[in-house]
This record gives structure tokens, sequence and C-alpha cells, in this order.
């Protein structure tokens, strides 16, 4: 794989994680249950069901996490190993 194509491949996966990651912790996996005594013998109950599967979300969530990690790990590896030649006035800020 070329670097450009790691480098392109890891930014898909860190957008990937964090739209999944957004809808780990959104309230579209949460179930929630209320439940109000209307007299003694009859109760009101309202429940909020889940719009996405949260195990399926989890698994697809912790999957691409995994592939963003490798994928990083290698650019790493790659950055300790490989020095490129650039002039050095790419180090100096602006000035006038």
């Amino acid at each position: 794989m070329k670097l450009a194509d790691a480098l392109l491949r890891r930014k898909e996966l860190q957008e990937k994680v964090n739209q999944l990651r957004a809808l780990k912790e959104s309230d579209m996996c949460e179930f929630l249950f209320e439940r109000k005594s209307v007299n003694d013998s009859m109760d009101d109950i309202k429940a909020r069901i889940p719009k996405v599967d949260a195990a399926k979300l989890t698994k697809e969530y912790d999957s691409y996490a995994s592939k963003l990690r490798k994928i990083d790990a290698g650019i790493q590896q790659l950055n300790w190993t490989v020095d490129i030649n650039i002039e050095d006035s790419i180090w100096v800020n602006y000035s006038e």
C-alpha cells in the first residue's frame, strides 16, 4: 500500500469511527421505560424503543476502530523508519 493510500484510508476510517461514536453516544440506542399508576387497577406505560440495534452498532464501531488502529500503527512505523527531504524554510512561521 502506498503511503498516500494509507493516509486516505485512515481519514476515511476516522470519519466512519466518528460517525458511529456519535450514534453510540446518542439516545438512539437507549431503551426508556416509564410506568405510572393511573389508579389501583391500571398503569400507564410508556416505552421508547431504540431505532438502532446497539449490539450491531457496537460491533461495526469496533471493527472500524480496530482497522483505524492498525493503519495508524503502520503509518507510525513508517514515520520512524523513513526520512523525507524538505527544505528548512517549511518550519519557519510567516513573518513580514
